[in-house]
């Protein structure tokens, strides 16, 4: 098992790394909509956090030398299950059709008041 860090993604806010790899699979750890710059939310709509989480997302697995065409699984951790819509419209349009198992839940509260957070699974050579 290997621990990875992706100098350009936002910086852990607790102490975890950004991914793990054990075989071929890499397990990435939930991203919120920060600036990796400024540490800060970006965005107050649904769609503008889900995209900026996705783009954050996006920025790990590049780091990994992976992108979105890699992840196989994904769960979403929504702060109301009223923006489900707004997500899915955002995350259908940066995964261009690609569609890997997903699980959404509503949750009380995300890290830093986000209104998503979003982890997945990616899997080297996969595509």
């Amino acid at each position: 098992m290997q621990t990875l860090f992706v100098e350009s993604a936002p910086a852990a806010i607790g102490p975890y790394c950004h991914a793990v790899r054990t075989g071929s699979l890499y397990f990435l750890s939930g991203q919120t909509p920060l600036d990796a710059e400024t540490m800060e939310l970006v965005g107050d709509t649904i769609e503008e956090q889900t995209g900026r989480v996705l783009f954050n997302i996006s920025t790990v697995l590049n780091g990994l030398g992976l992108g979105l065409i890699d992840v196989v699984k994904t769960t979403v951790y929504l702060q109301d299950m009223d923006d489900f819509a707004g997500m899915n419209e955002v995350y259908a349009k940066i995964f261009e059709g690609h569609t890997p198992a997903r699980t959404t839940i509503a949750v009380r509260r995300n890290p830093m008041g986000a209104l998503v957070e979003i982890e997945c699974i990616a899997e080297a050579d996969s595509a």
